[in-house]
């Protein structure tokens, strides 16, 4: 019996310089053993240091791509990226309302330049249709800050709190991310509702090459629920990998401002 090909789908924006969306995504996938297809929600210009412009992609051709994709191919998990508008929120809300798998969500609010990637007007519509279908949330501290108009978390004890509290917008699980925080170690917890499952730390490094971290992070995880692995091992494995990501990150010369981190250091 052929074992089945492990299949992750990112909805996402694209990032013409290769470092974030899309592409970040699709880089972690198959990094991480899966095979990644892709739903474009935007365009960017963009490289290492802004973004210059953003195209929407009609709703009507997002929901396409999604119906094209799920109804071929056999999707194992979902990673939601940057979705940009209201009209988008509510195509993927119902292109992937009756999808079985996992659905992880990188609630992308603004680029590592500063540059806001998810219009004001759909923070709610975020909110109230696509959060309450995420098997797992992945937000930053200023993300989880905004998500609950709260100031942001400033210790692992303030996290697992602001985390419990995102459970009541209907998430099955949240990893908070500390990157954000102040100091030389970097911690992530991981809540449902039983309370932390794990507590993620690792050395902060001195890199300015960061670029696409946390696209990469929630791609990782979800290539590697796609092979089946149980959240709490998902997330662990993905947490190490990025780590190893960032590590190698200066060994890559791209661009004038935050570079990628390196997706294949396992490979070249």
């Amino acid at each position: 019996m052929i074992a089945p090909t492990p299949i992750a789908l990112t909805i996402a924006g694209s990032d013409s310089g290769g470092g974030a969306g899309v592409q970040a995504d699709l880089k972690a996938m198959s990094a991480n053993g899966c095979y990644g297809a892709s739903v474009i929600t935007a365009i960017t210009a963009q490289n290492t240091t802004s973004v210059t412009a953003i195209h929407e992609v009609p709703a009507d051709l997002v929901a396409a791509q999604i119906e094209a994709v799920l109804s071929d191919i056999d999707v194992r998990a979902i990673k939601l990226g940057m979705l940009f508008s209201q009209p988008i929120i509510d195509a993927v809300a119902n292109g992937i309302r009756g999808f079985s798998g996992p659905i992880i969500v990188d609630p992308v609010m603004v680029a590592k330049s500063g540059d806001t990637l998810l219009q004001r007007s759909a923070i709610d519509a975020m909110i109230d249709k696509i959060l309450p279908l995420a098997t797992l949330i992945t937000p930053n501290l200023p993300e989880a800050a905004q998500l609950l108009n709260e100031a942001p978390a400033r210790t692992p004890d303030d996290m697992a709190a602001q985390g419990m509290r995102l459970l009541s917008l209907g998430p099955g699980a949240i990893l908070m991310k500390g990157g954000h925080a102040e100091g030389g170690t970097c911690t992530d917890v991981l809540v449902d509702a039983t309370g932390v499952l794990a507590t993620l730390t690792s050395d902060r490094v001195a890199t300015r090459n960061t670029h696409g971290t946390g696209c990469t992070y929630s791609a990782a995880i979800a290539a590697n629920l796609s092979k089946g692995l149980e959240l709490d091992v998902a997330v662990g494995a993905a947490h190490r990998y990025l780590q190893g990501a960032i590590l190698a990150a200066d060994e890559l010369h791209v661009g004038k401002g935050h570079g990628p981190v390196h997706h294949f250091y396992g490979q070249w």
